[in-house]
């Protein structure tokens, strides 16, 4: 929160006249980025075999996205792991295998391959689809609009309260306070384990950016 505080002429900052208002900026914007994780999930009850074939799937997934035009620094590592599994039967544990998990986040330019890449990363061995996000590039600019909205719309309510109630208002705020601020993506999280994708079709929708702020204004009753 940044307040922001203007004195009087002679230095000192008014009290008691005051009008508080909540002012809030919103934006509806198309997005203009995605992103997604990929991940390939191996089984195996040997450990080396396990990796060897989770790297091998792994390297054909990056090769298919890059045969889209997915460049080498829109991938990356977001997660690996190797997780020992057990089974319990009677109170005991018995050892089941091991589960190599590796996934990569992917950052998509071109809104209208987000399914087509889906569709691709499955085919060649992607078996966990998660977190898949539209965003925007520059979503401070636009959060700086929406906050100039918001400061126009507190000025717009202290108006109409002080005419409202005949009383004279100083335009310019005592106090302004950032009070929040959001941006909202659209988000697909359910994974799919399910090989077979056809056509994956993600609709990327609108994002709101939006502010709000809390400013105080003076104000003196006319003779």
């Amino acid at each position: 929160m940044y307040p922001y505080h203007v004195p009087t002429r002679n230095g000192l900052h008014p009290k008691g006249q005051l009008i508080k208002v909540i002012g809030e900026g919103e934006l509806l914007l198309s997005p203009d980025s995605a992103s997604v994780n990929l991940g390939v999930i191996t089984e195996m009850k040997e450990l080396i075999p396990a990796q060897q074939q989770n790297s091998v799937e792994m390297t054909k997934v990056i090769n298919a996205l890059k045969a889209l035009g997915v460049p080498q620094n829109s991938i990356q590592t977001t997660d690996f792991r190797i997780d020992t599994e057990y089974d319990y039967e009677q109170g005991k544990q018995i050892f089941r295998g091991y589960k190599v998990i590796h996934t990569i986040k992917v950052k998509i330019d071109d809104l209208s391959l987000v399914g087509k890449i889906v569709d691709s990363a499955v085919q060649n061995g992607v078996n966990s689809v998660s977190n898949v996000q539209f965003s925007l590039k520059n979503e401070e600019s636009y959060y700086l609009q929406a906050l100039a909205l918001a400061l126009n719309n507190a000025s717009e309510k202290a108006k109409t309260i002080a005419a409202t109630l005949h009383v004279t208002l100083n335009p310019t705020p005592n106090t302004v306070v950032e009070s929040s601020s959001s941006v909202q993506p659209i988000h697909f999280p359910v994974e799919s384990l399910a090989k077979g994708f056809s056509s994956t079709h993600l609709e990327p929708g609108q994002l709101k950016v939006k502010a709000v702020i809390s400013a105080e204004f003076h104000y003196h009753t006319t003779a």
